[in-house]
């Protein structure tokens, strides 16, 4: 199997994963590495929750890197620094063995799970492409991104097979994490779907003119914590990013904003759905 070590290679398989979505999931096993690299999952799940634990937005860093934001601004490299971790350490106990692609996917899966979030059976036996190109890898054209409105951003989902509800579902990943000044700074400042006393947070971090780079909670309410505070917030416009607020304004999601935010057992079913649905794996993953 062709292993990747580096931060590069890594890239590379993420371009070719996400945008190809090529992998038979025939292929794919939770037990592929049960006799062949046993200690894989507990060496992924230890330097995970420990990195998660130094930053807590690491955790929110590991999980974009296995769905697309790694592709969005040059700010999303973070995260590699563990990945690589992790792989220094796996080459010691079996070289060769685990890919760099089942690496994100798990970490993915443990830094939900690191921040309270659901757990779900992560399918692996993926190997790293060993075609796609970094210049590839650049092109955001078939990326969301904070300025989208919402029918480009279903668009963009719809292109890689999920539901509106589905895109719904993903998205409530911006439960955690951070974002940059430069990506919400129209939104606090012109935009009028926008509660004016929360609008007053961010400016104080992100003021008119430069500052590209300063952060603030995508989720201020429950900022470290994997819940359903992300579709509260985004009821009460409160959504940080213009295409978060996008999915409650009048639109056709509308509906499925306000099923996540009362349901929050279905959220966790759905989420773990889709995670499963990108690592191309059988859509029964969900583990009460």
């Amino acid at each position: 199997m062709a292993v990747c070590s580096s931060v590069n290679c890594c890239i590379l398989y993420l371009f070719f994963f996400l945008l190809l979505l090529n992998i038979s999931s025939a292929q794919l096993s939770s037990n592929f590495y049960v006799t062949t690299c046993p200690k894989a999952l507990s060496t992924i799940r230890n330097v995970v929750s420990n990195a998660v634990a130094k930053e807590h937005r690491m955790g929110a860093s590991l999980l974009r890197l296995h769905f697309y934001d790694c592709f969005v601004n040059a700010n999303s490299l973070r995260g590699f620094d563990v990945i690589d971790n992790v792989k220094s350490r796996l080459q010691k106990i079996c070289p060769g063995v685990v890919s760099c692609s089942d690496v994100v996917a798990v970490a993915a899966r443990d830094s939900v799970v690191a921040l309270g979030g659901p757990t779900w059976a992560v399918q692996l036996g993926r190997r790293d492409s060993p075609t796609a190109s970094l210049d590839d890898a650049g092109n955001n054209a078939n990326i969301p991104s904070p300025a989208m409105d919402l029918s480009d951003i279903l668009t963009v989902f719809a292109n890689k097979s999920f539901t509106a509800k589905e895109m719904v579902g993903l998205l409530r990943s911006h439960t955690i994490g951070q974002a940059r000044c430069l990506t919400f700074r129209n939104r606090v400042y012109n935009e009028t779907l926008i509660d004016a006393s929360f609008a007053t947070t961010p400016k104080t971090n992100c003021p008119v003119t430069l500052g590209d780079d300063n952060l603030a909670a995508l989720d201020a309410t429950t900022p470290i914590l994997f819940d359903n505070g992300y579709f509260k917030n985004l009821v009460n416009n409160k959504g940080l990013l213009h295409s978060d607020q996008q999915l409650f304004g009048g639109g056709s999601t509308d509906s499925h904003v306000n099923t996540y935010q009362t349901n929050f057992v279905d959220f966790l079913r759905r989420f773990c759905q889709c995670h499963c649905q990108i690592g191309k794996s059988e859509p029964a993953c969900w583990k009460e």
